[in-house]
């Protein structure tokens, strides 16, 4: 990943979240059990409920941030996402070619929905009374996630940090912060050292677990020639499970291994006015142990430890990203003040809608 180097780095601004899992329980507990009351529709006002928490409790130099999104609007874009559904299995149950033609469709329009959505959620995000905004366009997004989907699924996974240089730099390129730009110049060399780890990860476990399936199968079938009283039907199918699941388990370790590490080559990649970079050091090692010990624990307890997992989890990752300001924060605030771009933005909660990308 990128190396910054903290020494010079005198005004390291770290993030800090205050929140706690006894107060997120109360906004937990009241959101599921509106949301079932409700058969789904409180979902949308449900996550205007927690990203106010989390974003609220999310500190840089002792400023949170703020989330203006409204339930209504998140509603809207979740009903048209589901709405378009159940019109194209109704149509594919009746012409599985004019099926074909919706689901083509949405193909073309994912770009478009991705774009929207990444634009919403910029815009009705604050920090200190200033909005991001986000000024992508949809060709950009047809290259970014279209072409840079198919070029990492056709390779399995070897042009991956291709896929990702192109996604992140469509992403944090158009974002804006006020009238500041942020710019990502992203190496191809960083994410290939951090795409290495995960795929030696994944294909050694692979041909690992492999190797213990098809052991597994061979002795099935000698106790099957040799007349030995088993079933090797059974014995079959219980090596096939013995082998899927630890591979779909192996893949997430190296999803989580690649994913950690993409983000610190990102944000450590990426400046800010053409002054300020971000930062970010998250542990490889250390997040995927939050996110495994943090499903154990969610799955043991029936789901009601959900709440101490996620603030656990946001808590870390938090505490591990960062400014490095050239100058003074308040400074560049104040520029931005002044711009008047922080006053123009006040109406942007007023359009689009959350399409759930």
């Amino acid at each position: 990943m990128v190396v910054v180097d903290l020494s010079r780095a005198g005004n390291l601004k770290r993030g800090e979240f205050r929140g706690n899992a006894r107060e997120y329980f109360g906004i937990w507990i009241v959101n599921i059990l509106l949301t079932i009351v409700t058969l789904g529709v409180y979902s949308a006002w449900a996550k205007v409920r927690r990203n106010r928490y989390f974003y609220g409790n999310s500190f840089i130099d002792g400023h949170s941030f703020d989330y203006h999104a409204r339930g209504l609007q998140i509603f809207i874009g979740r009903a048209c996402v589901v709405a378009y559904i159940i019109i194209y299995n109704i149509v594919l149950s009746v012409s599985p070619i004019a099926g074909g033609i919706l689901a083509l469709l949405m193909l073309f329009l994912l770009p478009w929905i991705v774009m929207r959505s990444l634009r919403f959620n910029a815009r009705v995000t604050s920090y200190r009374n200033i909005r991001f905004n986000f000024t992508g366009k949809i060709w950009d997004a047809v290259v970014a996630i279209i072409f840079g989907g198919l070029v990492a699924a056709l390779s399995l996974g070897l042009l991956a940090p291709f896929a990702s240089r192109w996604l992140y730099r469509y992403i944090f390129n158009n974002l804006r912060y006020g009238d500041r730009a942020f710019v990502a110049d992203l190496k191809i060399g960083a994410l290939y050292r951090v795409w290495l780890p995960a795929f030696v990860i994944l294909i050694a476990g692979v041909g690992i677990v492999i190797g213990f399936g098809t052991l597994i199968y061979a002795a099935a079938v000698r106790g099957a020639a040799a007349g030995l009283e088993s079933n090797p039907q059974v014995q079959i199918i219980l090596a096939l499970y013995g082998m899927l699941i630890p591979i779909f388990s192996l893949f997430g370790v190296a999803a989580i291994f690649y994913r950690v590490g993409v983000r610190n080559v990102v944000m450590n990649a990426t400046l800010f006015d053409g002054r300020h970079r971000l930062f970010s050091d998250l542990g490889r090692l250390r997040y995927c142990w939050i996110v495994i010990s943090n499903l154990v624990v969610t799955v043991v307890t029936l789901s009601l430890m959900r709440p101490w997992a996620a603030v656990r989890e946001h808590r870390y990752t938090i505490a591990h990203s960062g400014i490095l300001v050239d100058g003074e924060l308040d400074d560049v605030v104040s520029s931005i003040q002044q711009s008047g771009s922080a006053v123009t933005a006040e109406y942007l909660d007023l359009e689009g809608f959350d399409f759930g990308f």
